[in-house]
């Protein structure tokens, strides 16, 4: 199996589940998108961002932390320095345990006029290698932000959206719904489905059928590469355990419960073994 190989592998059965149409606009993408993203983060030795932090209602979703915080798991044991970027109040629930870069959320991120100021700032202090975004909520083409009910959970979003669009680094987003940074590349492909969706672009688009999921793809194949079991260090259930204790609620059935998108843990572990 070649590289190429390996990666559609990946791709393929990231989103057999099709839980929310990813397998859908698959082949919007060119295949070895998995590849080409983790090539981004094979050398890495200084700053990766990585955004996360999808608002349910006054707190976070599980999908999109657990994944963060196993790649910044993954990226410190290669010898970056990654930094997990987000708002309250998931900034606060993490700021004890990991590297963080807090964002303002709704009116206070453009309080004076300028909506781009707080990642421009940040580009310019943190100079990272490469960014990634993990299930964050990326602007519609109204200017807003859309669950996947399409209510406008705009008042608690804060703006990553910024960050990939003046980055001068590789920048990656994972998604699982059409609402996400980065679903901007297959804008075509994405208007099929039920949901208000997102344009921001990105450098390399993952999909998969939980954004949590996504992380572990990117993981296999650098630990493929550096012949390491990098994803036996994983625990998804250790991981929703501790989101659950910061207060986070599932998305999909917004309870406080150790699961993500309304999936056990054991999806999570399963999908490990078969990666």
């Amino acid at each position: 199996m070649n590289e190429l190989e390996l990666s559609q592998a990946i791709e393929e059965l990231l989103v057999v589940r099709n839980l929310r149409g990813m397998a859908d606009v698959q082949p919007a993408l060119k295949p070895g998108y998995y590849a080409r993203a983790a090539q981004s983060l094979r050398n890495v030795g200084g700053n990766v961002l990585i955004g996360t932090g999808f608002p349910v209602g006054d707190t976070f979703e599980t999908d999109g932390p657990v994944g963060a915080i196993a790649l910044y798991n993954m990226l410190n044991s290669i010898g970056a320095k990654p930094v997990i970027v987000c708002g309250a109040p998931l900034c606060a629930a993490l700021a004890a345990d990991y590297r963080v870069h807090e964002i303002s959320i709704g009116a206070d991120a453009s309080a004076d006029g300028d909506p781009d100021r707080e990642a421009r700032e940040a580009l310019a202090t943190l100079k990272p290698q490469a960014i990634i975004s993990i299930e964050r909520p990326g602007l519609s083409a109204q200017g807003g932000y859309f669950n996947m009910r399409g209510e406008d959970i705009s008042p608690r979003c804060a703006n990553f959206d910024a960050f990939l669009r003046l980055a001068s680094c590789p920048t990656i987003a994972i998604g699982d719904g059409g609402n996400e940074i980065g679903m901007g590349n297959i804008e075509n492909a994405i208007a099929a489905l039920d949901i208000v969706p997102a344009i921001t672009r990105c450098d390399e688009l993952l999909i998969a059928d939980v954004s949590n999921w996504g992380a572990y793809g990117l993981i296999a194949i650098i630990g493929y590469w550096r012949d390491e079991d990098l994803l036996g260090k994983i625990s998804p259930r250790d991981l929703l355990r501790y989101c659950s204790e910061q207060g986070s609620v599932d998305g999909v059935t917004r309870e406080n419960t150790e699961t993500e998108d309304g999936l056990d843990a054991s999806a999570g572990i399963e999908l490990i073994q078969q990666l």
